[in-house]
């Protein structure tokens, strides 16, 4: 089954996240206090873990989560296939995938901390369309 394995947060775009014991998911808004939260369609980033091992496998070091400024770290689902429009269950939240990857910007402090940026291929960025808390180790359900 799909998890969430961390919650991360950043006051400014663009900035490696840090890891929080849990989040508050505010409906059409985001992660409240997050610099990506707002009234707009990537109110929230997720990235798999299995993407994060992909970099790690490249001999990057120091790649926890957080660290491609993903909201949410997951585990066991693989983000990108999800097509867009898909509902999410994931801890007392509801969120809908609204885009697949994005531009990378230029001068991005994680790429040029890490040396690469996954998020631009792999991550996803969803809206909240109902809010709630999120913890690490809550389910991730898919909705048909």
């Amino acid at each position: 089954m799909a998890k969430v394995i961390a919650i991360n947060i950043s006051e400014k775009k663009g900035e490696i996240k840090i890891p929080i014991e849990k989040g508050y998911f505010k409906e059409n808004h985001g992660l409240e206090g997050d610099a990506h939260a707002g009234e707009w369609h990537r109110q929230v980033s997720l990235l798999g873990q299995e993407s994060i091992d992909k970099m790690k496998a490249l001999g990057v070091k120091g790649l926890d989560s957080g660290k491609f400024a993903e909201n949410i770290t997951t585990e066991g689902l693989v983000l990108y296939e999800l097509p867009i429009g898909t509902k999410l269950k994931i801890g007392e939240t509801l969120m809908e995938v609204t885009q697949i990857g994005k531009e990378c910007h230029k001068g991005c402090a994680i790429r040029s901390q890490v040396g690469d940026c996954i998020m631009p291929r792999e991550g996803i960025f969803t809206r909240v369309l109902k809010g709630g808390w999120i913890r690490p180790d809550d389910n991730i359900e898919i909705l048909k």
